[in-house]
């Protein structure tokens, strides 16, 4: 048994070396003979182009013998020359990706060669500084670059030709190019040089008129893109690909629903630095699509130069920094240069991310807390430690169908949490306080809804009697937020579908994760008596006409390639989202898409009750009494929640918000 196991060690140490060590058929014998070819040729066009400069300039004759020629120039000239490309990589160079690169190289060579040409010529005939010296160098690089690009050149034709040959072209689209530029160069180049690509690039469209008519690897570019129907129909083009990486998203919506109208499918490139970062191929990174290519309006910048200022050398606190919308404040707040960044939540993985990203990014150190809002002593043990003077409230369960089966924990974590946290941030002495509400507490239908709706009521009581400030944020569905609406379509889209979708009718409001955090930072800056802040999202979108985009986006085409079914509205969802009740006055803020809610102050006396009506009812756990306990808090039924004079707001305090 000793001897069985001797004799496998070693036929295993063997088979190992045979692996280190190439033998004689190996890869390396074609590659070697490869280039002994590439140095012959090299050679040939070499003596080719010393004696047929030296014929021209001697006027077809030798003054001396071919073998003196031979021994005395052609010899050391020869040797110099492959000297000089092997160490320019000339024989390395494979010839299907031969390009400028390689012509420098070869040039480089080249020029030394001719050089050392004419230096040998005078060193030859030192007394004779005709023109010998300079007109027999310049002709010989001259036939030399020739030659020696020329044969490069045949080849990779040849290579080219070989591999269009063997791929499989039987599926080609005929596909326009939106964008003449340097995108659009490699999109073409990646067409055609592709055996397997089933794309053949018929034309470029671009805008500028001074590009009409030019030719870009022999595809010329025939109009703009206010022509793109009829280019389309005079074509015959199957699909279009955006190649503008810069491309605002309501140019790509505009070019979007034109491809709709005219039936063809269309794909958007991502920039240029996200292109050489994809390990894979450029046909692929084609299928990536930007958030903002999805919203139906220009995304809302607002300057937050006067939030930076409120910030710096603050101490700020951020709960569920972990999340989206958390993770993005603290990118944005660790511009400002506050004092401390103190980010508290419960998941370690994610703020452990953030925390490596501020470091890597921008240098910053933040301090991170993993930690329960809702744990009395966890909340009291933060505020003493880090002393926060700005706290931005992100912290929250957001999933409406979860939550309507888990109605405990959304009121444990989506009130008394706030509750908790308003509590401790007036007893520490914080001085702004900001709470993320949401369009789904006004006139809520959910649990989730109802709990935001509840939330909101907590922070304006406790704005009525403390000097902390308070502000409130309330906006819709936010595109791209972990577990929202796009991830898990694009999740869908790459299984290769179905899409499931509630109804057909549905509609959102939607941003962007940076529109959200600029609103909440801005109305951090402008807040003082828990006023409500929303930002202007123009229209709601149906949601089925988000995911068709978001299918045509990655090159397919809804109903076809990918099936989109309707489920049914689910427990707690409404068709429409509203932002504002009825009774709730809107009035202009300083700046234009950002609007102050005003509506009557809540009877602190009344929600203090009913919060403790909501706490026994909890500690018995009878869901649907919860339920119902909490849509009529939400709602204001269970009595008079309001006071009937509305809140107070003296000339000086208007002026300061409009």
């Amino acid at each position: 048994m000793h001897e069985d196991m001797e004799m496998s060690n070693m036929e295993r140490d063997a088979n190992l070396l045979d692996g280190m060590n190439p033998k004689p058929d190996s890869p390396a014998k074609p590659v070697l003979s490869k280039v002994i070819r590439d140095i012959a040729i090299d050679g040939v066009c070499i003596l080719a182009s010393l004696y047929g400069a030296s014929f021209l300039v001697q006027e077809f004759h030798f003054a001396q013998s071919l073998s003196q020629f031979a021994l005395t120039t052609a010899l050391p000239v020869l040797t110099v020359a492959l000297v000089l490309l092997a160490w320019r990589g000339a024989h390395r160079i494979n010839a299907r990706y031969l390009g400028l690169y390689d012509f420098g190289n070869l040039a480089q060579a080249v020029v030394l060669t001719s050089a050392a040409l004419g230096l040998l010529t005078l060193v030859r005939e030192p007394a004779q500084l005709n023109r010998d010296v300079i007109l027999l160098p310049v002709l010989f690089g001259f036939f030399l670059i020739s030659l020696l690009s020329g044969w490069r050149i045949l080849e990779r034709q040849q290579v080219w030709h070989r591999t269009l040959r063997s791929g499989k072209r039987s599926k080609e689209r005929r596909a326009l190019i939106i964008g003449a530029g340097d995108a659009g160069e490699m999109i073409v180049r990646e067409m055609n040089r592709s055996s397997h690509s089933e794309h053949l690039a018929i034309g470029f469209v671009d805008d500028n008129p001074g590009k009409f008519g030019q030719l870009i690897h022999g595809v010329p570019v025939i109009g703009t893109s206010d022509q793109l129907a009829k280019l389309v129909d005079k074509h015959n083009i199957d699909e279009v690909v955006i190649a503008i990486p810069s491309a605002s998203g309501a140019t790509v919506r505009r070019i979007v629903d034109l491809c709709d109208q005219c039936g063809v499918r269309v794909r958007t490139l991502p920039a240029i630095a996200e292109v050489l970062r994809n390990e894979n191929h450029l046909r692929h990174a084609i299928r990536e699509v930007d958030i903002e290519d999805l919203l139906r309006r220009e995304p809302v910048r607002v300057e937050n130069e006067t939030a930076r200022g409120y910030l710096s050398a603050e101490t700020v606190m951020i709960t569920g920094g972990g999340g989206s919308i958390g993770s993005e404040l603290a990118r944005q707040i660790a511009e400002a240069s506050p004092a401390n960044l103190v980010l508290v939540g419960k998941g370690e993985n994610s703020v452990y991310e953030i925390e490596q990203e501020l470091i890597q990014t921008s240098g910053f150190h933040s301090s991170c807390i993993i930690g329960d809002v809702r744990d009395p002593d966890s909340v009291r043990s933060v505020f003493a430690q880090t002393r926060p003077t700005i706290v931005f409230h992100a912290a929250a369960h957001k999933h409406v169908p979860l939550m309507q089966n888990n109605v405990v924990e959304a009121i444990k974590n989506n009130i008394f949490a706030t509750e908790l946290l308003c509590d401790e941030a007036t007893r520490s002495g914080v001085r702004k306080f900001v709470y993320i509400s949401t369009d789904k507490a006004v006139k809520p239908s959910s649990v989730m809804g109802a709990t935001k709706r509840v939330g909101e009521m907590i922070v304006r009581t406790y704005a009525q009697r403390t000097e902390t400030e308070f502000a409130i944020v309330r906006f819709g569905n936010v595109l791209g937020s972990r577990g929202s609406l796009i991830p898990m379509l694009k999740k869908q889209i790459a299984r290769g579908g179905p899409i499931r979708l509630t109804h057909p009718e549905m509609t959102r409001y939607f941003m962007t994760i940076p529109e959200a955090v600029q609103l909440i930072l801005e109305a951090g800056s402008m807040g003082r008596q828990a006023e409500l802040f929303i930002l202007d999202m123009g229209q709601p979108m149906r949601i089925v006409d988000l995911a068709k985009d978001l299918v045509r986006l990655h090159g397919l085409m809804p109903g076809e390639d990918i099936e989109i079914k309707f489920t049914g509205v689910r427990p707690g969802e409404k068709l429409h989202e509203e932002l504002v009740y009825a009774e709730e006055e809107l009035i202009p803020t300083e700046h234009p898409k950002i609007r102050l809610v005003r509506s009557d102050a809540i009877d602190e006396a009344w929600l203090k009750d009913e919060l403790d009506q909501l706490r026994r009812l909890c500690a018995e756990g009878n869901q649907d009494k919860i339920r119902q306990a909490l849509m009529e808090l939400a709602w204001g039924k269970s009595s008079m929640p309001f006071r009937v004079a509305a809140v107070e707001m003296d000339e000086q305090r208007h002026e300061e918000l409009t």
